[in-house]
């Protein structure tokens, strides 16, 4: 299991780790656009897909992987058609190249009512030296 030292209290709290590895796979749990700092979520789009994939970097450092070692990116969306160019504009900063395999899905809701999106990853340590 792979929680950064700031994820401890929601790993405490919620019961559930940032990631789990076995081998060089590595499942990271669905990250939203919540400001670390301060608790809330971000306003607007690229503001919270730009948090969502930060989590991702920082839960895939913890775990000896990179960005660039992500081999599936599942994205929820509470407004798919609305708000997909931005998210993949911001998603494109994150990953330039290698593109991984990707499904994107439309909800109803997320976890608070502000939350736009949401984005889990499986990634494969190593992957991305090839």
């Amino acid at each position: 299991m792979i929680n950064p030292p700031h994820t401890l209290e929601k790993y405490d709290r919620l019961h559930f780790s940032q990631a789990t590895r076995v081998g060089d796979l590595i499942w990271v749990s669905g990250q939203v656009g919540i400001d670390p700092a301060t608790q809330t979520p971000a306003d607007g789009m690229k503001a919270q897909t730009r948090f969502a994939f930060e989590g991702i970097k920082t839960v895939l450092e913890a775990a000896g992987a990179s960005l660039t070692d992500i081999v599936e990116l599942t994205t929820f969306h509470t407004d798919l058609r609305g708000d997909i160019a931005e998210f993949v504009q911001v998603k494109d900063e994150y990953l330039p190249d290698r593109y991984p395999s990707w499904t994107a899905v439309g909800v109803t809701q997320l976890a608070l009512p502000e939350l736009m999106v949401e984005v889990r990853v499986v990634a494969s340590a190593g992957s991305g030296d090839d």
